[in-house]
């Protein structure tokens, strides 16, 4: 499935985002874990809701999601490299960091 972009930009291929915060495992956590989310969605608002669904079944309380945008080009370097294989077959991919 392609994703149409809600704008009028051409697509070549599926619209990639990657999402980047920090997420929460406790209530009362201060510090919390960077993370990258990776996933494919036809505009910012479903990869927004979709990465929020995703860390809560790995069990995060609570996310600060910083920025969003699409990846333009392929990732060479491991973890975004795999992430981004697995988002373009459907998969949202957290990266965890710390």
């Amino acid at each position: 499935m392609t994703a149409i972009p809600d704008n009028d930009n051409n697509l070549d291929g599926p619209m990639i985002f990657i999402i980047i915060g920090k997420a929460y495992e406790q209530d009362g956590d201060d510090e919390g874990v960077d993370i990258h989310v990776m996933l494919r969605a036809p505009d910012d608002d479903t990869a927004v809701r979709e990465a929020l669904n995703a860390l809560a079944e790995e069990g995060f309380l609570e996310a600060d999601l910083d920025q969003i945008g699409t990846l333009t080009d392929v990732p060479n370097e491991e973890p975004h490299a795999s992430a981004y294989q697995g988002a373009l077959t459907g998969e949202v991919a957290i990266i965890k960091f710390g």
